[in-house]
């Protein structure tokens, strides 16, 4: 079998959402595919400092910041955060329209307390007292930090939410040039959640330069996602494989689905395409 490069989104896929303890049929998967000869990579729209915690399972390189940086045995192949005038133009929009920001820098997670406030002034209504909950475990869990403590570190991705995709339209035509907007589909919260990422680059071209470096063709790697933050990197692989968990969208462009993160997708997938043998 020809040696294959695989890249593995991390929330909903390697892990529950933003936990950072996959299971262990998954860190078998990982350790028996490296003993075969392919290499693992992380591929994940978390930054750098939210993947220390799963560096110890083993990986070949990661893939951050949704392709804002990449690296491979510890050397770094590409680094490319936000210019001073990208940043200074995305933060002023979002905030005069209403929507929450969090930005991701190579050091820690920054995100506007607003957004926790409002939830808790309206905690009693549908389903903003479970988002609260929500948003509280996963900053505690990913170590996202208030805003107040954002010292100008250069910013590789922001993460938005707001009430209403109309909050979004001038921000996009405004920077609709140098961003892609990806909003996540099935919000059953109530509210648009998305991401702004530098046209510069994606998972996909990401899945694409990794390849390049390693010698190796894209028709001999595999993703596996669960979101449509991992559409890129589904569609540049030569094989994508979407999670049972994952967003019906994603699930009907890719080439196969396997079980959830929680029934031990990764392993299953793993033996039936024959990335490891038991």
């Amino acid at each position: 079998m020809n040696k294959k490069v695989i890249f593995l989104d991390i929330d909903g896929t390697l892990t529950e959402p933003g936990s950072n303890q996959p299971p262990a049929s998954a860190v078998w998967a990982i350790e028996q595919a490296r003993k075969q000869g392919h290499y693992v990579f992380l591929c994940t729209g978390r930054n750098y400092d939210m993947l220390s915690p799963l560096l110890k399972y083993g990986f070949d390189g990661v893939i951050a910041s949704s392709g804002g940086y990449i690296t491979f045995n510890d050397k770094v192949l590409y680094d490319c955060p936000m210019t001073e005038c990208q940043k200074k133009t995305a933060m002023d929009l979002l905030e005069q329209h209403g929507i929450f920001r969090t930005v991701e820098c190579m050091d820690g997670s920054y995100t506007d307390e607003g957004f926790k406030e409002f939830l808790r002034n309206h905690a009693g209504e549908g389903s903003n007292s479970e988002m609260l909950r929500w948003r509280e475990q996963i900053e505690k869990s990913l170590n996202i930090l208030p805003m107040k403590e954002y010292r100008g570190q250069p910013i590789y991705k922001i993460v938005f939410m707001c009430q209403s995709e109309d909050q979004l339209v001038q921000p996009k035509a405004i920077l609709v040039s140098d961003f892609d907007f990806c909003i996540q589909d099935g919000n059953h919260y109530g509210y648009v959640n998305g991401e702004i990422v530098n046209k510069q680059f994606d998972k996909g071209k990401a899945v694409a330069k990794v390849c390049e470096h390693l010698q190796i063709a894209l028709s001999d790697s595999v993703a596996f996602g669960d979101s449509m933050n991992d559409l890129e990197m589904m569609e540049t692989a030569g094989l994508s494989i979407c999670m049972e968990n994952g967003s019906e969208t994603l699930k009907k462009m890719a080439d196969a689905v396997c079980p959830s993160v929680k029934n031990d997708g990764l392993r299953t997938a793993f033996l039936k395409y024959h990335l490891v043998s038991e």
